[in-house]
């Protein structure tokens, strides 16, 4: 990875041209960089897929936004699409959200992914109720912190796990009633004591799943979310699972269409500006520090560093 000078894209019809602030770093970066997962891009390629910052021009068609206007989104780097580690990014305006005033550029850019994929598996997907009860492994990740925290706005009861004692008691302050230290405690006896009857919705966040183990922490129809863990093959115990009437819902966040991804952004923006969605920010770096950033995020993704609590964010100036 290199910094250096390209042309200045072009917003085309329909586009916004944003001059970018703020870049976060996610797993899928990782996947793509190294050819893990394969996908056509454009060379010299520009990696990230959220952003925050403001408009800078306007394609032509364009009537949501004004050019000065503070916004975020996600969705970039992906299907062809140059990526937001970037002074400047044109991005289709069906992707593009404003950023609610008094909510950093940080922030924003922080949320973007891991936001949208936590409200479409738990809205759209899962159709979480209130009242009912989650299990999501892994509390304080990107994805695990937003779930944790929006499963507490929705109205129901969250359980989780993470792997020291510090980061249990981040997972509570986030809105888990329950959080277990993964390491030190028994699991699924926790759980149980947490949920007698049964979860009434896993979500699944580790790359092999252990299905024996969730299936029989759910409850009768329960609903499991899966939404990685690509090479992953676990076995599936089907007699268990169906005559327990359980669902298995997998779903990757890109494929979403624009507008299920705008119905999540604007939740988020409400619990942003209310405050009950507060983005986890681990590791802040400069645009130049970029293949530092990208290493970090390799060694908790790949390797299990476990040196990261929330997401990586790039600044640009």
């Amino acid at each position: 990875m290199v910094v250096g000078k390209l042309p200045d894209p072009t917003p085309g019809p329909g586009q916004v041209l944003v001059r970018v602030r703020a870049a976060s770093i996610n797993p899928i970066d990782t996947y793509l960089r190294s050819g893990a997962v394969a996908a056509e891009l454009p060379f010299p390629y520009i990696p990230g897929a959220d952003f925050a910052g403001e408009v800078a021009a306007l394609g032509s068609g364009v009537t949501r936004f004004r050019v000065g206007a503070r916004v975020w989104g996600s969705n970039q780097g992906l299907l062809g699409r140059q990526g937001t580690l970037a002074d400047l990014v044109a991005v289709d305006q069906s992707l593009v959200y404003p950023t609610p005033e008094g909510v950093a550029d940080t922030a924003a850019a922080a949320v973007a992914l891991v936001g949208i994929t936590a409200h479409l598996g738990l809205v759209r997907e899962a159709v979480l109720r209130p009242g009912e009860t989650l299990f999501v492994n892994g509390g304080t990740g990107g994805v695990g912190a937003c779930v944790v925290q929006m499963t507490h706005a929705l109205g129901a009861k969250v359980i989780t796990t993470a792997g020291t004692d510090a980061k249990v008691a981040l997972c509570q302050k986030l809105g888990a009633e329950a959080a277990i230290n993964y390491r030190s405690e028994d699991v699924p006896r926790r759980v149980r004591d947490a949920a007698p009857d049964g979860v009434d919705v896993w979500w699944e966040t580790l790359r092999t799943p252990d299905f024996d183990r969730a299936i029989g922490l759910l409850a009768p129809r329960g609903r499991m979310v899966v939404m990685a863990g690509r090479d992953a093959r676990p076995e599936l115990p089907v007699g268990p699972f169906y005559v327990k009437e359980c669902r298995l819902m997998g779903f990757v966040m890109f494929k979403a269409p624009a507008e299920a991804q705008r119905v999540a952004a604007e939740a988020i923006n409400q619990w942003l500006v209310e405050g009950r969605l507060r983005p986890q920010i681990g590791a802040t770096f400069t645009l130049q520090e970029a293949a530092a950033a990208h290493r970090l995020q390799e060694d908790n993704t790949l390797h299990g560093a476990g040196s990261l609590v929330g997401k990586i964010v790039v600044t640009i100036a």
